[in-house]
């Protein structure tokens, strides 16, 4: 096998993951169009305006089967038509100009997914409550634990902003239907002897609306998935 053999094309599909981001869609989608092959706007069945918005601009709408993220993030595997698909947010939290550096090292050949890292790019949402920091805490926990089972050095198993070469994503098999689809994803690419790496990103604050993960009510959800996904 050639060196450049291990090399992905230049085709990109961006997937922005959205339920009722109404004030924000176009913002991002505006960002994200430049960038990609092919835009996608992942829909949870969002009772505004997002679907009308996201249609007005050309991107191509998807409706999700309204079991979580996790369901959209399947759906959008699953209809890329690019050799690389960008995972971003709806609610201008990633910045849109990370995406060059996201999937930078899959193009190049020297991973198959790679993390946006606000561990070493810096968070306005982790920090400053204790529900952030109970947050925080059990994310730096999972990563710990990901990376002494597979002797990786990743600080962020959580990040949403990423980029998975499509092959790849394909060629696993994601079952969570939550926010713990990140770290599954993670756990099954490593698993699967896939390369994982990360660039730092910077995360910022929700423009509008508070975050959809209450950490109270999930975390044993959380914690269910790594162990699932460590011992098997």
């Amino acid at each position: 096998m050639t060196e450049d053999s291990d090399k992905a094309s230049g085709k990109i599909t961006i997937a922005v993951i959205a339920k009722n981001e109404a004030p924000t869609i176009a913002e991002v989608v505006r960002a994200v169009l430049p960038l990609a092959d092919e835009t996608l706007v992942i829909d949870g069945h969002s009772t505004d305006e997002t679907r009308e918005i996201s249609r007005s601009l050309k991107a191509r709408v998807i409706l999700d089967d309204g079991h979580g993220k996790g369901d959209g993030i399947r759906k959008a595997i699953e209809a890329a038509a690019g050799d690389v698909l960008v995972f971003i947010d709806a609610d201008c939290s990633h910045d849109p100009a990370d995406i060059p550096a996201i999937v930078a090292p899959i193009l190049a050949g020297d991973a198959e997914l790679v993390v946006g890292s606000r561990w070493t790019g810096g968070s306005d949402e982790l920090f400053g409550n204790l529900g952030k920091f109970i947050r925080s805490t059990g994310s730096s926990i999972i990563t710990l634990a990901i990376d002494y089972r597979w002797r990786v050095k990743l600080t962020d198993s959580q990040n949403g902003f990423r980029a998975i070469s499509t092959k790849a994503a394909r060629a696993i098999t994601l079952e969570e239907d939550i926010f713990t689809i990140e770290q599954e994803m993670i756990m099954k690419m490593l698993k699967a002897g896939f390369r994982v790496s990360e660039v730092p990103t910077h995360e910022y604050g929700r423009k509008m609306g508070d975050s959809q993960i209450v950490v109270w009510r999930v975390w044993y959800k959380y914690v269910w998935c790594l162990i699932k996904n460590l011992v098997k």
